[in-house]
């Protein structure tokens, strides 16, 4: 009986994690196949599902009327520049918050935590003004660094979490041997790491990636990313909305590719410490 039971919480379990799923994917599918219709079809009542005349033309038009390779780019340079910048700024406050902590450590870290919380609209202005006065409006600097700076708490956060799992013996040894603190960083802690900063690594490049509120307001054309790629083709006219699922698609797909192949180490990297 206890078997039986136990099977038909694993049936239970496995049906409700696929309807979770396929709820989360359908979204994505409906672009996807909207993106293969004419406008009138895009928006017909009710809604066709696959039984429509498939046409590339969407994204045809799409290319002709955007670079898509510069947006491409542009969002490659600055979801891994923040990311990478991000990093090099997070893995020695991580380590000396988890190796040295002070009594007000966990404070730091949820004050850290609490600034996500802040509406990005709250501080638009002072940026705006900043990078205006700086001549770093529509440059990939100014979005590398807002964007790190966002992502930072996370970062920071996901690290300590994975640098609490390393034995503090470790290091003391490595110290006892002479090691300095940037070789103490660089030679023992990173590499003891590696599936916590990969999975890090990786979820920042997508929360990088997806970012489209400063992308937005920070950028006009030369250092517009995919995001902006996507919302120029909301116009006073109306929505296109074959034509805006043509390039929504054509702005998820590098990411989601990505996240297929890279999810065994994004899973294992969370489910290393991130999560505990």
């Amino acid at each position: 009986m206890a078997r039986s039971v136990t099977k038909q919480q694993k049936a239970l379990n496995t049906a409700i994690a696929w309807t979770i799923g396929l709820l989360i994917f359908f979204p994505i599918l409906w672009t996807i196949l909207t993106s293969f219709k004419s406008e009138g079809q895009a928006i017909a009542d009710p809604p066709i599902f696959l039984f429509f005349d498939w046409t590339l033309e969407n994204y045809a038009v799409v290319q002709e009327r955007s670079n898509y390779t510069n947006f491409l780019w542009n969002s490659i340079i600055i979801s891994v520049g923040s990311t990478v910048l991000g990093l090099i700024v997070a893995i020695p406050a991580a380590w000396s918050m988890a190796f040295t902590p002070s009594k007000r450590t966990k404070d730091i870290l949820m004050w850290m935590l609490s600034t996500k919380m802040l509406p990005a609209v709250g501080v638009l202005y002072p940026i705006y003004i900043g990078a205006t006065k700086m001549g770093l409006m529509d440059s990939h600097i100014a979005l590398v660094l807002v964007i790190m700076l966002i992502n930072l708490p996370i970062i920071i956060w996901m690290l300590y979490t994975y640098f609490r799992e390393i034995p503090g013996e470790i290091l003391e040894a490595a110290r006892m041997d002479g090691a300095s603190l940037k070789e103490e960083i660089i030679y023992i802690l990173t590499p003891m790491a590696i599936p916590g900063i990969a999975s890090t690594m990786l979820l920042n490049i997508i929360l990088a990636w997806n970012e489209a509120f400063w992308t937005i307001n920070l950028t006009v054309t030369k250092a517009a990313p995919l995001t902006a790629f996507i919302a120029s083709y909301s116009s006073p006219e109306g929505l296109f909305y074959a034509k805006l699922s043509a390039a929504s698609t054509m702005a998820i797909a590098p990411i989601l590719i990505m996240g297929w192949f890279s999810q065994k180490q994004l899973v294992r990297g969370l489910t290393f410490g991130a999560v505990k």
